[in-house]
Protein backbone atom coordinates (compact mmCIF):
# COMPACT_ATOMS: atom_id res chain seq x y z
CA UNK A 1 0.00 0.00 0.00
CA UNK A 2 3.25 2.19 0.71
CA UNK A 3 4.05 1.77 -2.91
CA UNK A 4 1.27 2.35 -4.44
CA UNK A 5 0.90 5.65 -1.89
CA UNK A 6 4.46 6.86 -2.97
CA UNK A 7 4.41 5.99 -6.50
CA UNK A 8 2.27 8.55 -8.16
CA UNK A 9 3.94 11.35 -7.18
CA UNK A 10 7.23 10.51 -9.13
CA UNK A 11 4.65 10.09 -12.47
CA UNK A 12 6.39 12.04 -15.62
CA UNK A 13 9.42 13.29 -14.00
CA UNK A 14 12.49 12.47 -15.54
CA UNK A 15 15.15 9.88 -14.84
CA UNK A 16 18.28 12.17 -14.47
CA UNK A 17 19.53 14.10 -11.10
CA UNK A 18 18.92 17.52 -12.79
CA UNK A 19 15.44 16.37 -13.79
CA UNK A 20 15.17 15.82 -10.09
CA UNK A 21 17.02 18.99 -8.94
CA UNK A 22 14.64 20.94 -10.52
CA UNK A 23 11.60 19.69 -9.24
CA UNK A 24 12.88 20.32 -6.03
CA UNK A 25 13.63 23.98 -6.86
CA UNK A 26 10.13 24.99 -8.07
CA UNK A 27 9.23 23.15 -5.06
CA UNK A 28 11.00 25.40 -2.79
CA UNK A 29 10.01 28.63 -4.49
CA UNK A 30 6.40 27.46 -4.29
CA UNK A 31 7.04 27.03 -0.42
CA UNK A 32 8.68 30.24 -0.16
CA UNK A 33 5.83 31.90 -2.26
CA UNK A 34 3.01 30.63 0.23
CA UNK A 35 4.86 31.62 3.21
CA UNK A 36 6.04 35.27 2.50
CA UNK A 37 2.62 35.71 0.79
CA UNK A 38 -0.06 33.63 2.88
CA UNK A 39 -3.32 32.40 0.84
CA UNK A 40 -1.41 33.26 -2.52
CA UNK A 41 -3.58 37.24 -3.08
CA UNK A 42 -0.31 39.42 -3.50
CA UNK A 43 -0.27 41.58 0.00
CA UNK A 44 2.30 41.39 2.75
CA UNK A 45 0.79 39.53 6.38
CA UNK A 46 -0.77 42.32 8.92
CA UNK A 47 1.67 43.00 12.28
CA UNK A 48 -0.56 41.67 15.18
CA UNK A 49 -1.60 44.25 16.93
CA UNK A 50 0.21 43.17 20.65
CA UNK A 51 3.57 43.98 18.65
CA UNK A 52 2.47 47.31 17.71
CA UNK A 53 1.42 48.75 21.05
CA UNK A 54 5.07 47.45 22.82
CA UNK A 55 7.11 49.30 19.80
CA UNK A 56 4.80 52.59 20.65
CA UNK A 57 5.27 52.23 24.87
CA UNK A 58 9.09 51.66 23.95
CA UNK A 59 9.22 54.94 22.21
CA UNK A 60 7.79 56.79 24.60
CA UNK A 61 9.84 55.43 27.31
CA UNK A 62 13.19 56.54 25.50
CA UNK A 63 11.56 60.34 24.85
CA UNK A 64 10.57 60.22 28.76
CA UNK A 65 13.83 59.62 29.73
CA UNK A 66 15.29 61.79 27.53
CA UNK A 67 13.08 64.88 28.39
CA UNK A 68 13.88 64.10 32.36
CA UNK A 69 17.18 64.32 31.56
CA UNK A 70 17.60 67.45 29.41
CA UNK A 71 15.31 69.21 32.47
CA UNK A 72 16.71 67.83 35.17
CA UNK A 73 20.88 68.33 34.23
CA UNK A 74 21.91 71.89 36.05
CA UNK A 75 23.68 74.54 34.37
CA UNK A 76 27.84 73.90 33.83
CA UNK A 77 29.44 75.36 36.42
CA UNK A 78 32.38 77.59 35.29
CA UNK A 79 35.65 76.33 35.92
CA UNK A 80 37.22 78.07 38.99
CA UNK A 81 33.79 79.63 39.77
CA UNK A 82 33.41 77.58 42.98
CA UNK A 83 29.67 78.82 43.16
CA UNK A 84 27.21 76.94 45.53
CA UNK A 85 24.82 75.95 42.72
CA UNK A 86 21.93 76.59 45.28
CA UNK A 87 22.45 79.58 46.24
CA UNK A 88 21.84 83.24 44.88
CA UNK A 89 24.06 85.74 43.87
CA UNK A 90 23.04 89.41 44.88
CA UNK A 91 23.73 92.74 45.91
CA UNK A 92 22.86 94.91 48.94
CA UNK A 93 22.85 98.25 50.30
CA UNK A 94 22.57 99.67 53.83
CA UNK A 95 19.42 101.29 55.37
CA UNK A 96 20.47 104.65 56.87
CA UNK A 97 18.80 107.32 59.16
CA UNK A 98 17.91 110.94 56.93
CA UNK A 99 16.30 113.63 55.89
CA UNK A 100 14.03 113.35 53.07
CA UNK A 101 11.34 115.88 51.07
CA UNK A 102 7.83 114.88 50.09
CA UNK A 103 7.56 116.70 46.81
CA UNK A 104 5.40 117.32 44.36
CA UNK A 105 6.66 117.20 40.31
CA UNK A 106 4.57 118.95 37.90
CA UNK A 107 5.42 120.10 34.34
CA UNK A 108 5.75 124.35 34.20
CA UNK A 109 5.13 127.00 32.27
CA UNK A 110 7.78 130.46 32.84
CA UNK A 111 5.15 133.52 32.55
CA UNK A 112 5.74 136.96 33.65
CA UNK A 113 4.43 138.95 35.77
CA UNK A 114 3.74 141.80 33.45
CA UNK A 115 3.63 142.19 29.53
CA UNK A 116 2.98 144.87 27.80
CA UNK A 117 2.33 145.53 24.07
CA UNK A 118 2.78 149.34 23.10
CA UNK A 119 0.07 150.69 20.79
CA UNK A 120 0.00 154.55 19.60
CA UNK A 121 -2.94 156.76 21.03
CA UNK A 122 -2.49 159.45 18.33
CA UNK A 123 -2.03 159.91 14.76
CA UNK A 124 0.77 160.87 13.41
CA UNK A 125 4.35 159.72 11.36
CA UNK A 126 6.96 158.26 13.15
CA UNK A 127 9.93 160.61 14.02
CA UNK A 128 12.61 158.36 15.89
CA UNK A 129 12.60 155.25 17.52
CA UNK A 130 15.53 154.58 20.44
CA UNK A 131 15.19 151.13 21.75
CA UNK A 132 17.35 148.64 20.47
CA UNK A 133 15.98 144.97 20.40
CA UNK A 134 16.39 142.90 22.79
CA UNK A 135 17.27 146.11 25.39
CA UNK A 136 16.41 145.68 29.03
CA UNK A 137 14.59 149.11 29.83
CA UNK A 138 13.58 151.13 32.46
CA UNK A 139 10.21 152.39 33.42
CA UNK A 140 10.06 155.69 31.97
CA UNK A 141 12.66 155.21 29.21
CA UNK A 142 12.12 156.83 26.08
CA UNK A 143 10.91 154.29 23.07
CA UNK A 144 9.36 156.01 20.17
CA UNK A 145 8.55 160.06 18.67
CA UNK A 146 5.51 160.84 16.59
CA UNK A 147 5.62 163.59 14.72
CA UNK A 148 4.25 166.06 18.07
CA UNK A 149 3.74 169.24 15.58
CA UNK A 150 -0.18 168.74 15.23
CA UNK A 151 -0.76 168.34 19.05
CA UNK A 152 1.31 171.61 20.44
CA UNK A 153 -0.81 173.49 17.92
CA UNK A 154 -4.02 172.22 18.82
CA UNK A 155 -2.95 172.78 22.53
CA UNK A 156 -1.90 176.35 21.74
CA UNK A 157 -5.39 176.81 20.44
CA UNK A 158 -6.76 175.45 23.26
CA UNK A 159 -4.70 177.32 25.90
CA UNK A 160 -6.00 180.59 23.70
CA UNK A 161 -9.65 179.75 24.22
CA UNK A 162 -8.75 179.21 27.94
CA UNK A 163 -7.21 182.72 27.95
CA UNK A 164 -9.68 184.46 26.51
CA UNK A 165 -12.34 183.19 28.55
CA UNK A 166 -10.76 183.56 32.03
CA UNK A 167 -10.81 187.35 30.78
CA UNK A 168 -14.09 187.43 30.41
CA UNK A 169 -14.88 185.67 33.64
CA UNK A 170 -13.10 188.70 35.23
CA UNK A 171 -14.61 190.98 34.27
CA UNK A 172 -18.15 189.31 34.16
CA UNK A 173 -16.68 189.28 38.22
CA UNK A 174 -16.31 192.97 38.63
CA UNK A 175 -18.95 194.10 37.26
CA UNK A 176 -20.81 191.75 39.71
CA UNK A 177 -19.45 193.57 42.14
CA UNK A 178 -20.29 196.81 40.99
CA UNK A 179 -23.92 195.97 40.73
CA UNK A 180 -24.05 194.47 44.23
CA UNK A 181 -22.84 198.08 45.82
CA UNK A 182 -25.30 199.60 43.33
CA UNK A 183 -28.30 197.62 44.59
CA UNK A 184 -27.01 198.12 48.21
CA UNK A 185 -27.47 202.29 47.45
CA UNK A 186 -30.84 201.16 45.47
CA UNK A 187 -29.25 202.31 42.45
CA UNK A 188 -30.45 199.56 40.29
CA UNK A 189 -32.97 197.08 40.03
CA UNK A 190 -33.06 193.69 41.57
CA UNK A 191 -33.04 192.02 38.73
CA UNK A 192 -29.82 193.62 36.66
CA UNK A 193 -28.38 192.11 39.66
CA UNK A 194 -29.63 188.58 38.97
CA UNK A 195 -28.51 189.03 35.87
CA UNK A 196 -25.03 189.89 36.21
CA UNK A 197 -24.59 186.77 38.98
CA UNK A 198 -25.65 184.18 36.13
CA UNK A 199 -23.18 185.42 33.70
CA UNK A 200 -20.67 185.32 35.93
CA UNK A 201 -21.64 181.63 36.61
CA UNK A 202 -21.41 180.78 32.51
CA UNK A 203 -18.29 182.15 32.27
CA UNK A 204 -16.80 179.89 35.03
CA UNK A 205 -18.54 177.11 33.16
CA UNK A 206 -16.39 178.11 29.95
CA UNK A 207 -13.69 178.50 31.55
CA UNK A 208 -13.33 175.12 32.95
CA UNK A 209 -14.34 173.37 29.16
CA UNK A 210 -11.20 175.06 27.96
CA UNK A 211 -9.42 173.92 31.01
CA UNK A 212 -10.35 170.59 29.87
CA UNK A 213 -9.37 170.99 26.50
CA UNK A 214 -6.14 172.10 27.49
CA UNK A 215 -5.44 169.16 29.65
CA UNK A 216 -6.71 166.90 26.93
CA UNK A 217 -4.03 168.30 24.31
CA UNK A 218 -1.42 168.24 26.91
CA UNK A 219 -2.02 163.97 27.32
CA UNK A 220 -2.16 163.77 23.43
CA UNK A 221 1.26 165.79 23.16
CA UNK A 222 2.95 163.34 25.60
CA UNK A 223 0.98 160.73 23.48
CA UNK A 224 3.71 161.58 20.99
CA UNK A 225 6.95 161.08 23.65
CA UNK A 226 5.97 156.87 24.06
CA UNK A 227 7.90 155.74 26.80
CA UNK A 228 8.61 152.37 28.82
CA UNK A 229 5.65 151.57 31.08
CA UNK A 230 7.53 148.82 32.79
CA UNK A 231 11.02 147.56 33.74
CA UNK A 232 11.77 145.00 31.46
CA UNK A 233 13.29 143.41 28.19
CA UNK A 234 11.77 144.63 24.98
CA UNK A 235 11.60 142.34 22.00
CA UNK A 236 12.42 142.73 18.14
CA UNK A 237 11.55 146.29 16.62
CA UNK A 238 7.98 146.47 14.76
CA UNK A 239 7.86 149.90 13.62
CA UNK A 240 10.60 152.17 11.67
CA UNK A 241 10.95 155.74 11.20
CA UNK A 242 8.85 157.31 8.71
CA UNK A 243 6.04 155.44 9.06
CA UNK A 244 2.76 156.58 9.89
CA UNK A 245 0.83 155.21 12.95
CA UNK A 246 -2.93 155.45 13.54
CA UNK A 247 -4.45 156.07 16.67
CA UNK A 248 -6.83 152.76 17.77
CA UNK A 249 -5.32 150.34 15.06
CA UNK A 250 -4.29 146.89 15.50
CA UNK A 251 -0.56 147.54 14.95
CA UNK A 252 2.05 146.95 17.76
CA UNK A 253 5.19 149.34 18.08
CA UNK A 254 6.67 147.14 20.82
CA UNK A 255 5.95 144.26 23.11
CA UNK A 256 8.08 144.80 26.84
CA UNK A 257 8.00 142.17 29.18
CA UNK A 258 9.36 141.85 32.84
CA UNK A 259 11.44 139.22 33.99
CA UNK A 260 12.44 140.13 37.07
CA UNK A 261 10.97 138.95 39.28
CA UNK A 262 9.08 135.84 37.00
CA UNK A 263 6.47 133.40 37.89
CA UNK A 264 6.04 129.59 37.03
CA UNK A 265 2.79 128.26 36.35
CA UNK A 266 2.22 124.63 37.06
CA UNK A 267 -0.87 122.26 37.08
CA UNK A 268 -0.82 120.16 40.58
CA UNK A 269 -3.62 117.06 41.04
CA UNK A 270 -6.46 117.74 42.98
CA UNK A 271 -5.41 114.55 45.28
CA UNK A 272 -2.19 116.71 46.27
CA UNK A 273 -3.92 119.48 46.58
CA UNK A 274 -5.51 118.96 51.44
CA UNK A 275 -1.64 118.39 51.75
CA UNK A 276 -0.42 121.41 50.52
CA UNK A 277 -3.49 123.67 52.03
CA UNK A 278 -2.58 122.01 55.11
CA UNK A 279 1.21 123.92 54.81
CA UNK A 280 -0.55 127.04 53.71
CA UNK A 281 -3.04 127.07 56.48
CA UNK A 282 -0.36 126.90 59.01
CA UNK A 283 1.61 129.99 57.13
CA UNK A 284 4.74 127.90 55.65
CA UNK A 285 6.00 129.35 52.78
CA UNK A 286 6.67 126.37 50.59
CA UNK A 287 10.24 126.44 48.16
CA UNK A 288 9.80 125.54 44.70
CA UNK A 289 12.61 124.02 42.22
CA UNK A 290 12.55 124.24 38.76
CA UNK A 291 14.72 122.47 36.70
CA UNK A 292 14.80 122.12 32.50
CA UNK A 293 12.92 120.45 29.91
CA UNK A 294 14.75 117.29 30.05
CA UNK A 295 14.46 117.37 34.31
CA UNK A 296 18.15 117.33 34.33
CA UNK A 297 19.76 120.88 35.26
CA UNK A 298 18.18 123.01 38.32
CA UNK A 299 17.49 126.29 36.94
CA UNK A 300 15.93 128.32 39.76
CA UNK A 301 14.93 128.12 43.04
CA UNK A 302 11.64 129.98 44.36
CA UNK A 303 8.37 130.26 46.73
CA UNK A 304 5.04 129.29 46.31
CA UNK A 305 3.11 132.36 45.81
CA UNK A 306 -0.59 131.76 44.94
CA UNK A 307 -2.94 129.13 43.80
CA UNK A 308 -6.22 128.70 41.41
CA UNK A 309 -9.74 129.42 43.46
CA UNK A 310 -10.97 126.48 41.38
CA UNK A 311 -10.32 122.47 40.17
CA UNK A 312 -9.85 122.29 36.50
CA UNK A 313 -12.95 119.25 35.85
CA UNK A 314 -10.91 118.59 32.61
CA UNK A 315 -7.94 117.90 34.05
CA UNK A 316 -8.60 117.26 37.86
CA UNK A 317 -5.75 119.84 38.47
CA UNK A 318 -5.30 123.18 40.25
CA UNK A 319 -3.06 125.63 38.79
CA UNK A 320 -0.43 126.81 41.03
CA UNK A 321 2.04 130.24 40.63
CA UNK A 322 5.71 130.24 41.67
CA UNK A 323 7.39 133.34 41.96
CA UNK A 324 11.58 133.24 41.39
CA UNK A 325 13.75 136.27 41.15
CA UNK A 326 15.46 135.29 37.95
CA UNK A 327 18.62 137.02 38.98
CA UNK A 328 20.72 135.34 36.09
CA UNK A 329 17.68 135.62 33.68
CA UNK A 330 17.58 132.16 33.06
CA UNK A 331 14.14 131.68 32.96
CA UNK A 332 12.77 132.85 29.89
CA UNK A 333 9.15 133.96 28.83
CA UNK A 334 6.90 130.52 27.68
CA UNK A 335 9.53 128.36 28.24
CA UNK A 336 9.36 124.71 29.35
CA UNK A 337 9.84 123.64 32.94
CA UNK A 338 9.95 121.01 35.30
CA UNK A 339 8.52 122.28 38.72
CA UNK A 340 9.14 120.60 42.06
CA UNK A 341 6.64 121.85 45.17
CA UNK A 342 8.22 120.55 48.87
CA UNK A 343 5.31 119.97 50.37
CA UNK A 344 6.88 118.63 53.62
CA UNK A 345 10.33 117.91 54.65
CA UNK A 346 10.83 114.27 56.92
CA UNK A 347 13.40 114.38 58.95
CA UNK A 348 15.10 111.49 61.00
CA UNK A 349 13.69 108.78 58.89
CA UNK A 350 15.14 105.43 57.44
CA UNK A 351 16.60 105.40 54.03
CA UNK A 352 17.00 102.49 51.63
CA UNK A 353 18.29 102.31 48.27
CA UNK A 354 15.32 102.68 45.90
CA UNK A 355 16.20 99.44 43.94
CA UNK A 356 15.60 97.58 46.97
CA UNK A 357 12.13 98.00 47.61
CA UNK A 358 9.68 95.40 45.84
CA UNK A 359 5.73 95.39 45.36
CA UNK A 360 3.36 92.34 46.26
CA UNK A 361 0.04 94.16 45.43
CA UNK A 362 -0.66 96.84 47.93
CA UNK A 363 2.26 95.71 49.98
CA UNK A 364 5.97 96.72 49.89
CA UNK A 365 8.83 94.62 51.34
CA UNK A 366 12.60 94.08 51.30
CA UNK A 367 14.75 91.51 51.80
CA UNK A 368 16.63 91.16 54.81
CA UNK A 369 20.31 89.84 54.71
CA UNK A 370 21.18 88.19 57.77
CA UNK A 371 25.03 87.34 58.99
CA UNK A 372 24.49 83.62 58.16
CA UNK A 373 23.72 84.61 54.56
CA UNK A 374 20.18 84.11 54.51
CA UNK A 375 17.67 86.26 53.76
CA UNK A 376 14.13 87.39 55.06
CA UNK A 377 11.26 89.11 53.95
CA UNK A 378 10.65 92.34 55.87
CA UNK A 379 7.27 94.33 54.96
CA UNK A 380 7.73 97.90 54.83
CA UNK A 381 5.83 101.27 54.85
CA UNK A 382 7.13 103.63 51.96
CA UNK A 383 6.52 107.44 52.75
CA UNK A 384 8.14 109.07 49.00
CA UNK A 385 11.03 108.09 47.21
CA UNK A 386 13.19 109.69 44.64
CA UNK A 387 15.97 108.12 41.91
CA UNK A 388 18.43 106.94 44.38
CA UNK A 389 16.75 106.52 48.13
CA UNK A 390 13.26 105.59 49.42
CA UNK A 391 12.15 106.66 52.99
CA UNK A 392 10.23 103.76 54.97
CA UNK A 393 9.09 103.17 58.19
CA UNK A 394 8.65 100.09 59.92
CA UNK A 395 12.85 99.10 59.15
CA UNK A 396 15.95 99.92 61.55
CA UNK A 397 18.75 101.59 60.21
CA UNK A 398 21.92 99.90 59.86
CA UNK A 399 20.94 96.72 58.09
CA UNK A 400 21.89 95.29 54.87
CA UNK A 401 18.73 94.85 52.19
CA UNK A 402 19.43 92.88 48.75
CA UNK A 403 19.51 95.75 45.55
CA UNK A 404 19.61 92.77 43.11
CA UNK A 405 18.94 88.99 42.05
CA UNK A 406 15.36 89.38 43.16
CA UNK A 407 14.26 86.50 41.05
CA UNK A 408 15.91 83.58 43.30
CA UNK A 409 14.85 85.19 46.91
CA UNK A 410 12.52 83.90 49.04
CA UNK A 411 11.99 83.74 52.49
CA UNK A 412 14.88 81.61 54.24
CA UNK A 413 17.07 81.47 50.81
CA UNK A 414 20.40 81.09 51.04
CA UNK A 415 22.84 83.90 49.07
CA UNK A 416 26.20 85.10 48.22
CA UNK A 417 26.80 88.86 48.32
CA UNK A 418 28.95 89.77 45.72
CA UNK A 419 30.73 93.52 45.88
CA UNK A 420 29.62 96.07 42.45
CA UNK A 421 32.50 95.52 40.54
CA UNK A 422 33.65 92.65 41.99
CA UNK A 423 35.60 90.41 39.51
CA UNK A 424 35.58 93.02 36.83
CA UNK A 425 38.84 93.82 34.84
CA UNK A 426 40.40 97.27 36.26
CA UNK A 427 40.44 99.52 32.93
CA UNK A 428 42.78 101.20 31.47
CA UNK A 429 43.42 103.80 33.89
CA UNK A 430 44.08 101.00 36.73
CA UNK A 431 48.14 100.87 35.10
CA UNK A 432 50.12 97.98 35.32
CA UNK A 433 52.38 96.78 38.31
CA UNK A 434 56.06 96.31 38.47
CA UNK A 435 57.10 93.15 36.26
CA UNK A 436 54.21 92.88 34.00
CA UNK A 437 53.31 94.06 30.51
CA UNK A 438 50.92 96.15 29.22
CA UNK A 439 48.94 93.57 27.61
CA UNK A 440 48.32 91.98 31.27
CA UNK A 441 45.24 93.66 31.64
CA UNK A 442 43.80 93.17 28.59
CA UNK A 443 41.28 90.79 27.13
CA UNK A 444 43.43 88.81 24.35
CA UNK A 445 41.92 89.20 20.58
CA UNK A 446 41.22 85.56 19.42
CA UNK A 447 43.32 85.18 16.21
CA UNK A 448 42.50 83.29 13.34
CA UNK A 449 41.04 80.22 13.92
CA UNK A 450 41.41 79.80 17.13
CA UNK A 451 37.78 80.22 19.40
CA UNK A 452 36.79 83.47 20.54
CA UNK A 453 37.45 83.44 25.04
CA UNK A 454 33.98 82.47 26.71
CA UNK A 455 31.79 85.61 28.13
CA UNK A 456 31.86 84.38 31.97
CA UNK A 457 35.58 83.81 31.59
CA UNK A 458 36.14 87.02 30.47
CA UNK A 459 34.50 88.88 33.14
CA UNK A 460 36.84 86.84 35.79
CA UNK A 461 39.74 87.72 33.59
CA UNK A 462 43.14 85.60 34.78
CA UNK A 463 41.15 84.35 38.17
CA UNK A 464 39.48 81.61 36.06
CA UNK A 465 40.84 78.28 35.90
CA UNK A 466 41.06 76.23 33.32
CA UNK A 467 38.36 72.66 33.26
CA UNK A 468 40.88 69.74 33.33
Amino acid sequence: MANDDISPRYEGTNSTHGGGASQLAHGSSDRAASEEIPGGDGHPPEVPWYRRKWVLVATLLVLGLFLLHHFTQGPPVAAGGGRNPGSATITVGESRTGDMGIYVNALGTVTPLYTVSVYSQITGRVMEVHYQEGQMLHKGQSLIDIDPRPSEATLRQAEGNLQHDQGLLAQARQDLQRYKDAYAKNAIARQQLDDQEHIVVQYEGSVKADEGTVAYDRVQLEYCHIVSPIKGRVGLRLVDPGNTVFAGSGSTLAVITELQPITVVFNVSEDDLPRVQAQLTDGNKLAVDVFDRANEHHIEAGMLASLDNQVDTTTGTVRFRAEFPNKNLALFPNQFVNARLLVQMLTGVTLVPTPAIQHNGSTDFVYLVKPDNTVEVQNVTTLTSNETDTAVKDLDAGVQVATTGFDRLENGAQVQVRTPGQGKEPGPAGGTGPGKSAEAGQRKRPTAGEPPQPAAAAKRGTNSTPSQ
